[in-house]
């Protein structure tokens, strides 16, 4: 079962509405005894079909999950469209944890936390009372990509009483990495298990692989389980990143419930 409806954020957007998604496998729609795990990600309209893509181009979500009969409920919000100097802000400040200051965006304002906050209180709270999910923590996986891979990162490192595992494609470190790294070493991570990775042709200088490398690091001196990958001609896209759904999935449902 796929679905589409709108919602508002007041924290955010006020009562302008957008999209939320859900995909819930047929096998749990089925069996009303049978409940699966969950994966909330950024940038919905992105995900599933190609005629809500931003770009014109999806994750191909749907037909992957539907064809693989892959045992999870994956949820979604459409991201903000808003340009950033709009007083609502736009996807830059929705996705990121911290305020920094970008040569093309000028200042950008960070309220990542408000985006988690309704995740969490609201958003997630809504589809374990109306589909059948496992709501704990152990069953509570995030992921996305660009600004929502550090998104998925400040979840497992601030929010691990909710979410286990995540999966962060290609995150957008660049924008700040300075105050990124002193976010990360704030932190008081839970054990939680996190798939990364970033394409080769993202990174065409020395500075940028160190700086992967660096977080790399950094998050598994913080003590996540880290999977890091560098795809062999991976880019900055969604015809890229659908091709690691296979990796990301893979990594969040290893040994899950064996440890």
């Amino acid at each position: 079962m796929y679905k589409e409806w709108n919602i508002t954020i007041p924290s955010l957007t006020g009562n302008e509405p957008r999209k939320a998604y859900v995909y819930v496998p047929d096998s749990c729609m089925a069996d009303n005894s049978r409940r699966c795990p969950v994966l909330y990600m950024f940038d919905g309209q992105n995900l599933f079909r190609d005629v809500d893509a931003s770009y014109g181009k999806s994750w191909g979500l749907l037909d992957y999950l539907t064809e693989h009969n892959v045992p999870l409920i994956v949820a979604a919000l459409e991201c903000n469209h808003h340009a950033e100097d709009d007083e609502c802000g736009g996807r830059l400040s929705e996705y990121s944890p911290i305020d920094f200051t970008d040569p093309e965006y000028g200042s950008i304002k960070g309220r990542g936390k408000l985006t988690m906050e309704y995740i969490v209180r609201r958003f997630k709270p809504y589809i374990d009372k109306h589909y059948p999910s496992l709501p704990g923590r152990e069953f509570t996986f995030i992921a996305g990509s660009s600004m929502g891979g550090l998104m998925t990162i400040y979840a497992l490192l601030y929010y691990g009483e909710f979410f286990s595992r995540g999966a962060a494609l290609s995150p957008s470190f660049a924008f700040s990495p300075m105050q990124f790294k002193k976010l990360i070493r704030d932190s008081s991570v839970k054990d939680a298990v996190l798939y990364m990775d970033n394409g080769s042709l993202e990174m065409p200088s020395a500075r940028a692989r160190r700086l992967y490398g660096e977080m790399t690091s950094l998050l598994i001196q913080k003590g996540l389980l880290v999977e890091s990958r560098v795809v062999p001609g991976g880019i900055h896209s969604e015809s890229s990143w659908e091709l690691q759904v296979p990796f990301f999935l893979n990594t969040i449902f290893y040994q899950l419930g064996d440890q």
